[in-house]
């Protein structure tokens, strides 16, 4: 929803969010039949569309939070539409899922990390801010995903340039939530802006654990990503009725939004984000974190009549402006 990963990891969508480590492992399957000197005008289009798709996940999720969908049936709809639109995928493809039961174990971690907490966490959040709101502070999915790779992976380091982009991101959400305002905030506010952080907290430790972890085991990335998705639908149908109750017709609108944002947001979206690494290569695929807030923004205003402060433009310049910083290539800071 981003990131090296724009978003949604190894088979996440949307956004939030697909780990372009993980996405080039597969890429030739869905490449197959197209070379790799194909023009700009073949691969345009379809980075335009995840964008869409994935900046569109966001007023998606509101419709169905607002029709009275709790969170956590948001997030197993998702998954579920998710997973079975990519397990049609591997069936194309005739692709197996991995046998290997710790890649069975990591992949679990993951569809916690990347699907099931950080899709009920935007949920629960959106019950509270709006789309917009939502849609830019997920542009944060960078800079968490930095901030566990310099944990998790030996050999990132900080430099100059990354502590900056650090430093004006933080600046950036400051900004976009208005923290001068004090209590003007107010306390669901606030909290449902915690929320989407901490969805994007979860991208960042779930992007780094798959790149350490995941990413580089046997199968096809197709295959992985359905595993993934398939687990976070079965973690959450265990837990959404504790949680929740019974799932109810929520109306024609949030049921349509619901199989959108699954078959389309997680599922679709995760096979575009393949073309275009295939064709343009994954760090032009990972700059659709610049897109996706743009068309988050677009649409909760256009569609949902929803409020764009002069506050939340400048926010997400700013943010964009860390972002681009922290991606710059700079020595090493030396230690101590």
């Amino acid at each position: 929803m981003g990131s090296e990963a724009t978003g949604m990891g190894a088979a996440a969508a949307g956004a939030g969010a697909a780990d372009t480590d993980a996405a080039d492992a597969g890429a030739a399957e869905v490449g197959r039949g197209t070379g790799a000197g194909i023009g700009r005008e073949r691969w345009l289009p379809e980075f335009v569309a995840l964008s869409a798709i994935w900046g569109a996940s966001f007023a998606l999720i509101k419709v169905g939070v607002d029709a009275g969908l709790p969170p956590v049936w948001v997030a197993l709809w998702r998954c579920l539409f998710g997973a079975l639109a990519l397990l049609g995928f591997c069936a194309v493809l005739r692709v197996r899922l991995p046998r290997d039961p710790m890649t069975w174990a990591h992949a679990s971690v993951i569809a916690a990390l990347l699907n099931s907490v950080p899709f009920t966490l935007l949920a629960f959040g959106e019950q509270r801010v709006s789309s917009v709101l939502a849609g830019m502070l997920n542009a944060t999915t960078p800079l968490a995903t930095l901030l566990f790779g310099l944990a998790l992976m030996p050999a990132e380091r900080l430099t100059r340039w990354r502590l900056a982009g650090l430093v004006i991101g933080f600046l950036g959400v400051a900004c976009l939530l208005g923290v001068w305002r004090g209590g003007a905030l107010g306390g669901a506010t606030l909290g449902g802006a915690l929320a989407c952080l901490a969805a994007t907290l979860c991208y960042g430790a779930g992007f780094s654990y798959t790149r350490r972890w995941y990413a580089g085991r046997d199968g096809s990335a197709a295959a992985l990503s359905a595993l993934q998705i398939g687990l976070a639908t079965v973690q959450l149908a265990l837990v959404a009725p504790w949680l929740a109750g019974l799932p109810h017709w929520p109306g024609p609108p949030a049921a349509l939004a619901m199989v959108v944002l699954g078959a389309l947001g997680t599922g679709y979206a995760y096979i575009l984000n393949l073309r275009v690494i295939r064709v343009a290569g994954s760090t032009m695929a990972a700059s659709v974190t610049y897109l996706t807030p743009v068309w988050s923004t677009a649409i909760g205003a256009w569609l949902l009549s929803e409020p764009v402060g002069w506050n939340t433009l400048l926010g997400a310049a700013i943010l964009v402006a860390g972002i681009a910083l922290s991606r710059r290539r700079g020595k090493p800071r030396s230690g101590p």
